[in-house]
């Protein structure tokens, strides 16, 4: 266990280590309880830095011998590391190291899952394997001896000579140590190959568990669709003759892009059409795109420091976003990312534990692998290649992987080549990476008639001037107390009385706190469509009537701002139903018809149209308006609007289950998904007014787990899903991945009064596992997404969390402070609620032995 005492790291403190590696040999001699890791690494002064100091990285190792040049030596060892006196120049360090894999249960170093070694070392997991300067700006090649009897022994690079009880791998290309992994065991492979833009034969293997072979072919084909985008788009080829993926079921995160060994939690690969969702095959389509993209995004090219991970990671997200855009659809691929911002990046932003995207400071670097450096860090990427254009961001693209391959970079150096390739001084845009906060962005509009005798003179010459006036202000926190004016992207269109683009969608640079932009020559008044395709991260605060957003409902030719208007009334609707008690409002719910019963726009984008805010989404609303939000009423009122928006469709809702039935095989293509995502999401309807007749007989029909899951879903909804919720587990009891869906469906439906005793059920079951991520997500993580049940006014629901964590604290940390965040919005909450909460999160603190991950998180989140 880490030591909780708190040592806060300063981005300001940076200076290179003090050695430079030119080459790693390391010999893994796999035990379960005592893996020996024999280490010889060449080390020579590093001209570059002030401070000699030879001080090497360890937690959790036994110390067997340390060699220096072949001589023997006694360094000062601690719990974190050690130093020792060296040569004055080049030496040959040699150390011996045992560690315990079997009983490493925080997945973090070297551990063992289902009898299968594997390693994380991202961020700091690689000195729980042997002594080492565990910093991303040192990097080296690596070569790896692993001995043992498993028949599969995998490491980086490429594969060497090999016989019986071992294999030797070398990695040519230099790597921090973050980037290291190793596999052993009883595996078998999905097999291809590729052949590159620069004529390389790439052996491909998807590595598995027996039994799971079945489940690889999408991740391959996913795989290649990934190589072939990026040498397309980006023009980057594959640089090893192999690329193995490993799938694993003990994992913290979802896939790691260890060069040329990606390892994967096995929810985040294997996929069939009887096992997995349309929205599984996306999500593994994605990650196997996002960790492939990190070859060049993080891994030719690294961080400096951990204070620079959004370089890697918000690039490479907005890199994967691209990719399933392109993919598959655009308008939707946006929504969806916008949705996921707003629920889980806005409310990081506007609490306790806001950062900016690049922090300066830390205590847990793993508790900094967060929705700001990731989703909102895409998002600034996003907004630079807005600002610069597709071929200033090319151009810039270009001269970072030219200049920089083989470098650990920073920010600073990410626009630097930017600022070259486009002559644009950055200066500004770079707070996008300093400031935290989301901006809020006001907006008024004004116009201008022409004169009357102007007028006289040709009523067909266009005249009117409209003028749109925005203001920008982030509120202080404790990261700044001042916030400065931030470079903002609008994309902005006008549109006529009639739905007609009067003006298409034109790019406005702000850069002040107020600034105004006119429209001139115009024959009357428009209606703007104002931050079109979501262009810069921000809180729209604008004025308009239930009117106008009916009419951008109807009319908006930006797909991504017509569904904005539905979701302002879908909000608005809620929100007088909280607040005062009203009736779903008609506006709403009669354009929602028009544009559900629309053939012509894509199904799946009907789809997202049926959704509504979310609980927190709209708790969070209620606060910022000055209410206090009650998590009952926003239950009540979320059952009442989708009640009536089933009563108001009842007649379109046969018809449109009907029409979007796929035939013939299963496929999870785009526009086969957007198909029974429609038709799903009208069974959810039909499910209010037949009482789950429709969906038990798409359960009992259902060849594909799409399908099934939607149905005994509405099941549950319809609490006509106990004799579903049997079978279902009787025919998926050994399918782990499917287990998963199981557990979670029953706690996102149970209904609030029931949700603690449900989640107290479901951990007694023989099948919950509290040292598997996975389960524990599925499961406690599903608890906390029921929002009246988790925030229940007697503080059950956040003492049993509380519960949890304790004891998840002392096995897995990482997994324990990213579950933390469940709590980030308690200051919201009413007085009671907030005691419970207080109470619950106190108890967590003063849990002895507490780990530092953990600690740090409810610190800050009790600071709130």
């Amino acid at each position: 266990m880490k030591d909780a005492a708190p040592q806060t790291i300063l981005l300001s403190d940076y200076t290179p280590f003090g050695y430079q590696i030119e080459s790693v040999h390391l010999t893994f001699k796999l035990a379960p309880h005592a893996t020996r890791v024999l280490s010889r690494i060449a080390f020579a002064p590093n001209p570059e830095a002030s401070d000699g100091t030879f001080f090497l990285h360890g937690e959790e190792l036994k110390l067997i011998s340390a060699r220096i040049d072949g001589a023997e030596v006694t360094p000062d060892v601690t719990d974190t590391g050690l130093t020792c006196e060296v040569p004055e120049g080049a030496f040959a360090w040699e150390a011996e190291v045992e560690i315990d894999p079997a009983n490493n249960t925080a997945l973090e170093g070297l551990y063992v899952s289902n009898g299968m070694y594997c390693t994380q070392c991202e961020a700091e997991g690689f000195r729980k394997i042997t002594y080492y300067p565990d910093r991303p700006d040192v990097m080296a090649t690596f070569t790896v001896r692993v001995e043992s009897d498993l028949p599969v022994m995998l490491s980086n690079g490429n594969p060497g000579t090999s016989g019986e009880g071992w294999a030797e791998w070398h990695d040519p290309w230099p790597k921090p140590a973050y980037l290291f992994a190793l596999v052993a065991g009883e595996l078998e492979a999905h097999s291809d190959s590729f052949t590159t833009m620069e004529g390389r034969d790439v052996a491909l293997n998807l590595y598995v568990r027996p039994g799971d072979l079945g489940k690889c072919a999408f991740g391959m084909e996913a795989l290649k669709r990934s190589m072939t985008w990026d040498e397309e788009v980006y023009g980057r080829a594959y640089d090893l003759d192999v690329f193995n993926i490993v799938a694993v079921d003990d994992f913290n995160m979802g896939a790691m892009e260890n060069k040329g060994l990606n390892i994967f939690n096995s929810a985040a690969v294997l996929a069939s059409p009887e096992t997995a969702t349309d929205a599984n095959f996306e999500r593994i389509e994605a990650i196997i795109a996002h960790e492939y993209f990190h070859n060049w995004t993080g891994n030719r090219i690294t961080c400096r420091d951990w204070f620079q991970l959004c370089l890697k990671e918000g690039l490479t997200v907005f890199r994967d976003a691209q990719f399933t855009a392109d993919v598959r659809s655009e308008p939707v691929k946006r929504i969806s990312d916008v949705i996921d911002l707003r629920a889980r990046q806005f409310p990081e932003d506007q609490g306790p534990l806001s950062h900016p995207v690049r922090p300066d400071r830390y205590q847990e670097i793993n508790n900094f692998y967060t929705a700001t450096v990731y989703e909102k860090g895409a998002e600034v990427i996003g907004m630079l290649k807005r600002l610069v254009g597709d071929d200033g961001y090319a151009k810039g693209c270009a001269l970072y992987f030219d200049r920089h391959d083989g470098e650990a970079c920073t920010i600073e150096d990410w626009l630097a080549v930017f600022e070259e390739a486009t002559g644009r001084d950055l200066t500004q845009f770079k707070r996008w990476y300093t400031q935290s906060g989301t901006p809020r962005l006001s907006v008024s509009e004004a116009w201008q008639e022409a004169p009357d005798q102007v007028q006289g003179l040709d009523q067909r010459t266009a005249l009117g001037t409209c003028t749109l006036t925005f203001r920008q202000t982030t509120p202080p926190d404790a990261n700044q107390s001042e916030k400065l004016p931030q470079v903002l992207p609008i994309a902005v269109g006008l549109l006529d009385a009639d739905g007609t683009e009067v003006v298409p969608t034109q790019l406005l640079e702000m850069t002040e706190t107020e600034q105004s932009f006119s429209f001139e020559g115009l024959m009357a008044k428009p209606v703007p469509s104002i931050l079109r395709g979501f262009s810069a991260p921000v809180v729209l605060a604008r004025e308009q009537t239930t009117e106008e957003r009916a009419f951008l409902l109807a009319h908006d030719t930006d797909p991504f701002n017509r569904w904005e208007a539905g979701r302002g009334l879908a909000r608005e609707t809620l929100v007088a139903m909280v607040t005062q008690g009203a009736a779903p409002g008609g506006a709403y719910l009669d354009g929602l018809s028009a544009v559900v019963t629309d053939r012509a726009l894509d199904p799946a984008y009907r789809a997202l149209m049926l959704g509504v805010p979310g609980a927190s989404e709209l708790a969070q609303v209620l606060f910022e308006a000055g209410h206090t939000p009650d998590p009952d009423a926003i239950h009540d009122a979320h059952e009442t609007l989708r009640q009536a928006t089933a009563t108001q469709l009842q007649d379109a809702l046969p018809g449109l289950y009907a029409a979007n039935q796929v035939d013939g095989p299963y496929s999870p293509d785009a526009e086969s998904a957007g198909k029974r995502a429609l038709a799903n999401a009208a069974l959810g309807l039909i499910t209010r007014l037949d009482s789950g007749a429709q969906a038990q007989a798409q359960y009992d029909a259902a060849d594909n787990m799409t399908q099934q899951l939607a149905a005994f879903s509405c099941l549950l909804l319809a609490k006509k899903g106990e004799a579903a919720t049997q079978a279902f587990y009787d025919q998926w009891h050994d399918d782990r991945l499917v287990i998963d869906k199981w557990f979670s469906l029953q706690m996102i439906h149970a209904a609030p009064e029931d949700a603690v005793a449900t989640a107290e059920r479901l951990t007694t079951h023989k099948d919950f596992d509290v040292k598997n991520p996975n389960r524990f997500r599925a499961t406690l993580g599903a608890f906390a997404m029921n929002h009246a049940g988790f925030h229940r006014a007697d503080g059950s629901g956040y003492a049993l969390m509380s519960d949890w964590l304790i004891k998840l604290d002392a096995l897995n940390p990482q997994t324990t402070a990213r579950m933390c965040t469940v709590f980030q919005t308690w200051r919201r909450y009413d007085a009671q609620r907030q005691g419970h909460a207080q109470a619950a999160l106190e108890r967590l603190l003063a849990k002895p032995d507490l780990s530092r991950d953990t600690s740090e998180m409810i610190t800050r989140i009790l600071k709130a």
